[in-house]
């Protein structure tokens, strides 16, 4: 396929994802049956954003005329790519500059996520027999001439040291920040609550901490975060929510809630499933020389950075950790 070809096919793939066709829905029953954390509105969530962010054409059209390198022909290298699961289809991006490269993708799918990815290869395939060799999804992978992982910090010290010879993109634990002045609207906390809670806070793009100005009255952001209130409903949700609970009230440490989310006071920017960390600053631009420098920061939100409710609408040219995913593919 050349080029054009491909487009063409990410579109007609955005047209199916956007439907409701009978087919599509049994497979989103399937993925919140094998994933309890993936519930309907959060798969449609990531659906939706895919199809707007990504598989528009003129976002695809936009995007692609920055590589001309795509419409050339290479020989095609041997590429393993090694999935996340934390949110649905969060590796389809991975995959998207993969088959836009033109090389040979080898997929090591995450146990959390593999029926939406499997259906989107599939998909494909059977509108595209001649797209069956480019992608296969294995259990390990090996022989491959470049390697892209994504993992806890853990696994991406065995990624790089078992990648390490052949050309490489390793990611990391990554979180979201928001800065706040105190003079945010309604409208702005609402959206930030998005930021928070979207897919239960635990994509890298999630905020996990907030920034607020020395006294900072928290009620407007508990009540803009009270539109997720339903969160509690959920089994996996709500039992995080009282563990964490629990260890406040056990150690006596001071915390805020609206029965939802747990709002503490910590000077880490990861905060557990179910809690919001803040901390306090003084002067704002000294606070955002150091935010700036924090490795660890995937996305910092506020009203001069990422607009509060987009941190979970990443465009195709927001790549993670701030690598270019298919520069390095055209590379190769």
């Amino acid at each position: 396929m050349n080029i054009a070809e491909k487009e063409a096919a990410l579109v007609r793939l955005g047209q199916y994802l956007a439907g409701n066709s009978p087919e599509l829905t049994a497979v989103k029953e399937r993925a919140y049956l094998a994933n309890g954390w993936f519930t309907p509105a959060f798969i449609d969530q990531s659906l939706n954003s895919i199809c707007r962010y990504y598989l528009d054409p003129a976002a695809l059209q936009t995007w692609l005329q920055q590589y001309p390198a795509t419409a050339q022909e290479r020989n095609p290298n041997k590429v393993g790519i090694v999935v996340a699961g934390n949110i649905p289809l969060v590796g389809f991006h991975d995959w998207l500059c993969g088959f836009i490269s033109g090389h040979h993708i080898k997929l090591k799918l995450s146990s959390k996520d593999e029926v939406l990815m499997r259906h989107v290869l599939d998909k494909m395939t059977e509108w595209y027999p001649e797209l069956a060799e480019q992608t296969e999804v294995l259990e390990i992978l090996k022989n491959c001439d470049a390697y892209i992982a994504t993992g806890s910090n853990n696994s991406a010290r065995y990624f790089n040291y078992y990648f390490s010879k052949y050309p490489h993109i390793i990611r990391h634990n990554r979180t979201s920040a928001a800065i706040l002045t105190g003079g945010e609207n309604a409208a702005e906390l609402e959206a930030l609550a998005d930021d928070v809670m979207l897919y239960f806070g635990l994509g890298c793009r999630n905020v996990t901490k907030v920034m607020v100005p020395e006294g900072y009255d928290f009620e407007p952001l508990l009540k803009a975060l009270g539109k997720y209130d339903y969160l509690a409903d959920h089994h996996k949700y709500k039992n995080n929510y009282d563990y964490n609970l629990a260890l406040f009230l056990l150690n006596n440490s001071a915390y805020l809630t609206n029965g939802s989310i747990l709002l503490h006071e910590a000077a880490s920017l990861f905060s557990p499933l179910s809690v919001l960390h803040y901390g306090y600053y003084k002067d704002i631009q000294q606070l955002r020389e150091d935010m700036a420098a924090q490795s660890d920061l995937q996305c910092l939100v506020g009203q001069q950075f990422t607009p509060f409710g987009k941190a979970q609408q990443p465009a195709l040219a927001d790549y993670a950790d701030g690598v270019d995913t298919l520069a390095f593919l055209l590379e190769l």
